[in-house]
């Protein structure tokens, strides 16, 4: 019972600004606008850092969410990793990876592998609504880094 997923956003923006945004807690606010997310503990604002932690509040579906993520691995400007400390999730863990474009810009893959809790009736969840959420809600995201609309 897992999820994983890929979503590749290309971009004329440099791979220094870009991975620089992705680590911006007020940008990440900014991009999750609908779902009214918001840093409430940890990290409230600015650029979040190596073995930094963020509480998140949100609402998806009209129900509340509190998630504490952790940055658990940086290697600038090529690659993070935040993963779920408390949260709704069994397991949430995602790799940000930032690629040279070739003259092009840059290119960035999210690779994002999650669980959700409860068993029979959280794999139930995980195929009727998490598997095309969850993407959906990254390609928000990083249409908003971007600067671009959602796709």
């Amino acid at each position: 019972m897992a999820v994983y997923f890929e979503c590749f956003t290309r971009t004329t923006m440099p791979r220094q600004e870009l991975f620089e945004k992705s680590l911006s807690i007020d940008a990440h606010a900014s991009s999750m606008a609908d779902s009214a997310e918001q840093a409430i503990g940890g990290v409230t604002s600015g650029q979040i850092s190596l073995g930094e932690q963020v509480t998140w509040r949100a609402r998806h579906f009209g129900i509340p969410v509190r998630m504490t993520s952790e940055i658990s691995e940086l290697d600038a400007p090529a690659a993070f990793t935040d993963q779920q400390v408390k949260g709704p999730f069994k397991k949430f863990h995602h790799v940000h990876e930032f690629y040279d474009g070739g003259g092009e810009g840059t290119i960035m893959v999210d690779k994002i592998h999650f669980e959700a809790p409860l068993g029979p009736l959280g794999w139930l969840v995980e195929r009727l609504v998490l598997g095309w959420y969850m993407p959906r809600l990254i390609r928000v995201r990083n249409a908003y880094l971007v600067g671009a609309s959602a796709l």
